[in-house]
C-alpha cells in the first residue's frame, strides 16, 4: 500500500452501498474464550517511489530476500504472519520460495492484496483515482482480482482466504466478488480514517470490531486496528476532523494528551504509542487486534519509515516491545484459520 497524496474532490456516491457503517446486529461473535487475539498482516508488495506518480513498471523487489529473516524472527516470537501478496510478489521466484516454504510448514499464511496499477489486465489510465481498485469499472476490478487470486493459488499452492485492497480501496462490488471466490475475511477497512478527499473511501465512522459484510454471513470485515487515545477520545468523531484540517490543533491536542490517533503499525508509530493503543483496544473489548506494515520496510531506503539501519533496528525493536506487552496483557497471536474456526455462525 502507499500513503495518500494530492487532494482532490470526489463524490462518495460510488462507494455508498459498501461504506455505510453496519448495524450492531451484524457484528461477528466468537466462541467463548477466543479473544482477545492479535493478527499480524504484512502488505507484501513491490518497492516504488512513494512520492512519485503511479506507474505500471520501474518497481523493485530487492527487499524480498529480507522476508526470510523476518519470517525467522516471527517464528521466534511464535507469531504466524499473514503475507498479503500482490502481483509482482506472486510472480517472483524468490518470494514464492521464501513465503511458500513458510506457508507449507504452517508457519505463515497467504492472502491477496490488489495493486491495480501493476496488476494485469492493463486497460485503465494509471492515476491516483484508479489506484483504488474499487474505483475501477466492476468488470475490470474483477478481472484484475481473479488473475491475481489464481496466480497466488498457483504460486503458493493454497487457496487464499483473506483479502486487502491496495490503498484500502474497496468499492461497491468488492464484497460480492470476494464472497464468490472463497475469501472469508476482508481486512481493507482502516477504521477512523477518511480518504474521500483523495479519491478514496471514508472509513471514519466504521467500527473497529469485526462485522459481517453481507446478510448471508459469508464475508467478515476485520478492520485494521486504529484507536483514539487521550482525555477527549470519546469526542474524537467531532474533534478529529478539525484536528486533521488544522494540523497545529492536532499537534497541540496530542502533545497535551487530549486526543491522538494511533494505528498498530511500526511505521510512523512509536512502541510507546503502540502500547497505549493496545491498552485502549483491550479496554474497548476488541476481540482481534490487527497489526500491519509494508514488506519493503524490511530493508532500508524503500519506504519513508525505514531510511537507515537505525530505523530498521527500531522496526524490529517495535515488534519485540509490542509482542512482549501483548503477551503480558494476555493477548495471544492468532491466524486466519483460527479466526474462521472461532466464529459463531
Amino acid at each position: 500500500m502507499r500513503p495518500i497524496a494530492r487532494p482532490a474532490r470526489i463524490s462518495q456516491i460510488a462507494h455508498a452501498n459498501l461504506l455505510v457503517p453496519p448495524e450492531p446486529a451484524q457484528q461477528v461473535t466468537f466462541a467463548k474464550g477466543f479473544g482477545p487475539r492479535s493478527l499480524l498482516t504484512v502488505d507484501t508488495e513491490e518497492e516504488f517511489d512513494w512520492n512519485a506518480p503511479f506507474r505500471a513498471d520501474g518497481y523493485g523487489l530487492d527487499h524480498v530476500r529480507a522476508i526470510s529473516g523476518f519470517q525467522e524472527f516471527c517464528e521466534g516470537l511464535q507469531v504466524t504472519p499473514v503475507y498479503l501478496v500482490d502481483w509482482p510478489i506472486a510472480n517472483d521466484p524468490l518470494a514464492r520460495d521464501i513465503i511458500g516454504d513458510a506457508v507449507r510448514a504452517g508457519k505463515a499464511e497467504i492472502g491477496v492484496q490488489l495493486h491495480p496499477w501493476v496488476n494485469p489486465p492493463f486497460s485503465e489510465e494509471v492515476s491516483t483515482h484508479n489506484s483504488y481498485a474499487g474505483n475501477l469499472p466492476p468488470d475490470l476490478e474483477e478481472a484484475k482480482y481473479r488473475k491475481l487470486r489464481d496466480k497466488i493459488e498457483e504460486s503458493f499452492g493454497t487457496l487464499p482466504r483473506i483479502y486487502r485492497a491496495g490503498r484500502y480501496g474497496l468499492g461497491p462490488q468488492t464484497t460480492r466478488l470476494l464472497s464468490e471466490t472463497g475469501i472469508a475475511i476482508d481486512s481493507s477497512v482502516r477504521a477512523n480514517f477518511d480518504y474521500s478527499a483523495f479519491h478514496g473511501p471514508d472509513y471514519s465512522r466504521h467500527p473497529l470490531t469485526p462485522y459481517w459484510t453481507d446478510a448471508g454471513r459469508k464475508l467478515i470485515e476485520l478492520p485494521l486496528t486504529t484507536v483514539f487515545w487521550g482525555l477527549l477520545r470519546r469526542q474524537a468523531p467531532a474533534l478529529f476532523p478539525l484536528a486533521t484540517k488544522y494540523p497545529l490543533l492536532g499537534s497541540a491536542l496530542a502533545r497535551l494528551g487530549l486526543l491522538e490517533r494511533i494505528s498498530l503499525t511500526p511505521e510512523g508509530v512509536t512502541a510507546e504509542e503502540a502500547l497505549r493503543a493496545v491498552d485502549i483496544a483491550i479496554d474497548d473489548g476488541l476481540p482481534v487486534l490487527v497489526l500491519s506494515f509494508h514488506s519493503p520496510s524490511l530493508q532500508k531506503r524503500h519506504t519513508p519509515y525505514v531510511r537507515d539501519e537505525n530505523d530498521l533496528d527500531a522496526l524490529y525493536d517495535w515488534f519485540r516491545a509490542v509482542y512482549g506487552y501483548l503477551h503480558q496483557r494476555g493477548v495471544r497471536p492468532t491466524t486466519v484459520a483460527e479466526i474462521m474456526r472461532a466464529v459463531d455462525a
